[in-house]
């Protein structure tokens, strides 16, 4: 081949020497139009003794044409020893080359795109600081139950620009705590606060250290809430421990956030708005606003949340209540299109809020917070409703500096918080008709407390219940014919009446004096009992709270000194 000739093969697309054939339907190589090949190689032809000699006559022998294709009449033979000037071949369309080219490259993309996208999700990982729950929670939310999770803030001061604020040598203690309870249906929330300064005491405390080593830290008695964390080296789990003392409700998970994390997750949604019905200016805080709305991120953001003596009567509960104002309005700016619609934001959310808090051992990947943040983004801020355990001034300060729970307010807030009482009017997804039915089971005539013939048995209530409420009833309720027959085949979370129709009225009668709702009122069949007579069925669950308690669930929420929606703006005093 000549120079001339190799720099025309070269400027060949490879695409261009493969043309189908229409008889065998496969694509063949072709080098030259005049010497078509086929898909399978065969051997080469010798040339004629004239073509050798480089005479100009046509070979004796040439390729076989392959059939359907035709060579110009015209087409003079090539001489022997020379290939043919390349003849003008159709090319693919530019439709094809295009599909060609843009399939490749899109499959270069998505590669490419998956390898950043597991790249990215890695990186989101490696941001997460994780701590062990010590046995603290219930093991993890779950996303057919109702979620309690434990949100606390501290007064730790890490990161650049934090070194003036107060006691910069803080372990970080428990001084923002809020108790966010999800309801089932995801219908509603209810944040509780728990104040910084409330008297409580907390427990001991099985804890894992920085280092790795196990360590139990004793517990101490009326003590403030906040050294439940950093005090004597205890973690959050102790703070996770503190709260189930307290209130009886385990947190499922924990999230720890300390002062970077308010600067940086305001700066991420573009600031929240916030209200104040006064001037201020709080050299404690280094909060300095005119009366108004306003926009505040970073640094304006954290002293919000800091301050109190500016604010209402100047103590830890006029700063409970600031917080849940700047929580309010960044639950309606988390929730409102212009974030959850942009990508930007949305990244670098995922980018802040990874860095920005501490979570539990059961929460420790991007994943687990991405469902966790979908059963959280179910709610409409208009039913999440932010309130504060009740408490009074302790009466053992002249001086008063601390708080103590509020015997009489607070049990009847943190049972409706564990019986999943909505804390807003907000329309449940239950049946009315069930409800109805429910309630009807209730209604009736009830037969005397002499007539009821009851078995009891225990279906996860403390040991001892059966035979507790065994003597309650005898010897208090004149229900006498009533036994205690020992343990249920399974555990049960709410107390249960099982009944035959033509025991209704026993049934109402029992359900009266133990203070059951209709839901608890199971019709079904009757048992025998020890003495071979047909006998109710009353199987104590893990809801009993004693001989002679009530057990009918609230559907209203009590009063609480307190309380405002997320969707509500309200001006600080």
């Amino acid at each position: 081949m000549d120079a001339q000739g190799r720099g025309r093969a070269d400027n060949i697309d490879p695409a261009d020497q493969w043309v189908l054939n229409p008889n065998t339907g496969e694509y063949e190589l072709r080098l030259a139009p005049s010497a078509p090949q086929s898909s399978v190689p065969g051997p080469r032809r010798p040339a004629s003794p004239g073509a050798a000699a480089g005479g100009g006559g046509a070979r004796e022998t040439a390729s076989p044409e392959v059939p359907g294709q035709r060579r110009r009449r015209s087409e003079p033979e090539p001489p022997a020893g020379r290939r043919s000037r390349r003849q003008p071949v159709k090319k693919k369309s530019k439709a094809k080359k295009v599909l060609l080219w843009t399939g490749g490259t899109m499959a270069f993309v998505l590669v490419a795109a998956s390898a950043a996208g597991y790249l990215y999700i890695k990186h989101l990982n490696d941001n997460i600081t994780s701590v062990s729950d010590d046995g603290a929670s219930t093991g993890g939310f779950s996303k057919d139950k109702a979620i309690n999770l434990l949100i606390i803030g501290t007064d730790k001061r890490t990161g650049s620009g934090n070194e003036g604020y107060g006691d910069a040598g803080s372990v970080g203690h428990a001084d923002t705590t809020i108790l966010l309870h999800i309801s089932k249906d995801r219908s509603n929330a209810t944040a509780l606060s728990i104040p910084r300064d409330l008297i409580v005491d907390v427990p001991d405390c099985q804890t894992q250290q920085s280092d790795g080593s196990e360590k139990v830290i004793a517990g101490t008695e009326n003590v403030r809430f906040n050294t439940s964390l950093g005090q004597d080296g205890r973690t959050a789990s102790c703070t996770v421990r503190t709260v189930t003392e307290l209130t009886g409700i385990q947190a499922d998970n924990f999230m720890v956030a300390d002062f970077n994390a308010v600067k940086t997750l305001t700066d991420a949604v573009g600031g929240v708005e916030v209200c104040l019905a006064k001037d201020i200016d709080d050299s404690d805080s280094h909060l300095k606003l005119s009366k108004g709305t306003h926009n505040i991120s970073g640094e304006t953001a954290l002293a919000f949340v800091r301050t109190r003596h500016s604010v209402g009567f100047g103590g830890d509960l006029s700063r409970i209540q600031l917080q849940q104002q700047f929580l309010s309005a960044l639950m309606r700016k988390l929730s409102s299109n212009s974030t959850l619609t942009s990508p930007t934001k949305l990244l670098k959310l995922a980018e802040v809020g990874t860095k920005a808090l501490t979570v539990d051992s059961k929460l420790d990947s991007i994943y687990k917070l991405k469902d966790l943040g979908l059963e959280l983004g179910k709610l409409n801020p208009k039913n999440l409703t932010f309130t504060t355990i009740p408490v009074l001034d302790n009466p053992a300060e002249k001086v008063k500096a601390t708080v103590v729970l509020n015997e009489t307010k607070a049990p009847a807030v943190f049972q409706a918080i564990k019986d999943d009482v909505s804390f807003t009017a907000v329309k449940k997804k239950q049946a009315q008709a069930s409800k109805d039915a429910a309630a009807a089971r209730l209604k009736g005539s009830k037969s005397a407390a002499s007539e009821v013939r009851v078995r009891i048995l225990n279906g996860g209530a403390p040991a001892g219940s059966a035979q507790e409420t065994l003597s309650w009833l005898q010897n208090q309720e004149g229900v006498l014919k009533s036994e205690n027959a020992g343990n249920a085949d399974a555990a049960v979370s709410k107390t249960t009446l099982e009944y035959a129709p033509n025991q209704a009225d026993q049934a109402r009668e029992l359900a009266s004096l133990m203070g059951l709702s209709g839901s608890a009122m199971k019709p079904g069949k009757s048992v025998i009992n020890s003495q071979g007579l047909p006998a109710i069925t009353l199987t104590l669950g893990k809801d009993f709270q004693g001989a002679g308690v009530s057990l009918t669930t609230p559907t209203k929420a009590p009063d609480v000194d307190s309380k405002t929606t997320a969707d509500k703006v309200t001006c600080a005093k």
